[in-house]
Order: C-alpha cells, then sequence, then structure tokens
C-alpha cells in the first residue's frame, strides 16, 4: 500500500475517533456509518469481481445516503443535511458510470475524492460546534 492510499484512510479514521470521542450522538452515529461503509468499500475493492463494483459501491452509497436519513430524522443537524447533500453527489456518480458502463477513470476518481472529504468536513464542523459548545464557560 502506498501513502496515497494510506494517507485517506488515515484522515478518515481520525476524523471518525474524533466525532466518536468529543461529538454529540448524531456525529458519532455518522462517524459509524462512515468507518463502516469506508470498511465495505475497501473490501469490495479488494474482493469484488471488477465487473460488480459498480452495483455494489452504488449499493453502500445507498445504505450510507439511508443511514444519514434516519440520523437527520432523529438529529436536525445543519452538518447532516450538507452530508446528505454530498451523499446525493457520490450516489449519481456511481449511478451514471453504472449506467454508462464507463470504467472508473479519473474524473470519477477526483469526484469521488473530492466528495468524500466533504461527507468529512460536515462531520469535522458537526464535531467541532458540539464540542465548543460544550466547553466550560460556553
Amino acid at each position: 500500500m502506498s501513502a496515497f492510499m494510506i494517507l485517506p484512510l488515515a484522515v478518515i479514521f481520525a476524523v471518525c475517533a474524533l466525532a466518536l470521542t468529543k461529538g454529540a450522538p448524531s456525529e458519532r452515529f455518522g462517524a459509524v456509518i462512515v468507518l463502516v461503509t469506508t470498511v465495505a468499500v475497501e473490501l469490495i475493492h479488494l474482493l469484488a469481481p471488477q465487473k460488480s463494483q459498480s452495483l455494489m459501491l452504488l449499493g453502500v452509497d445507498g445504505l450510507v445516503a439511508v443511514g444519514f436519513l434516519v440520523i437527520a430524522l432523529r438529529y436536525a443537524s445543519l452538518w447532516l443535511g450538507a452530508a446528505m447533500l454530498f451523499q446525493a453527489v457520490q450516489f449519481s456518480l456511481h449511478a451514471y458510470y453504472l449506467v454508462t458502463q464507463q470504467p472508473l477513470d479519473r474524473n470519477y476518481k477526483t469526484i469521488n475524492n473530492i466528495d468524500t472529504a466533504g461527507v468529512l468536513l460536515c462531520i469535522l464542523i458537526g464535531t467541532l460546534v458540539t464540542w465548543r459548545r460544550r466547553a466550560p464557560g460556553k
């Protein structure tokens, strides 16, 4: 594994660890969803046949969207709305590549990475806001 593969995973796990330790229940549930789906996506890339990966990734994105929706229905939070919008882009990206049967190219990878960073940023901002509200004197 190269540093280009390890660094994004380290960032994902660091943001999720912060959310799990300092976030409110909504951030913790969001972090669990991201952690579980990150592991699922890595397993899909490692174990699934190339032809079925797009459909599996679309399914994972659908589950993430449903997970965020459940959290949003329970905990009304601004970061969740933004994360759900990012997840809609992610789902659309996978659907487009699945329907057009295009190989996963550089554009796909770039949009996918920017979108994942956006979801992580939403969780990070939600966690930092919650952490700050809990700080003594606030």
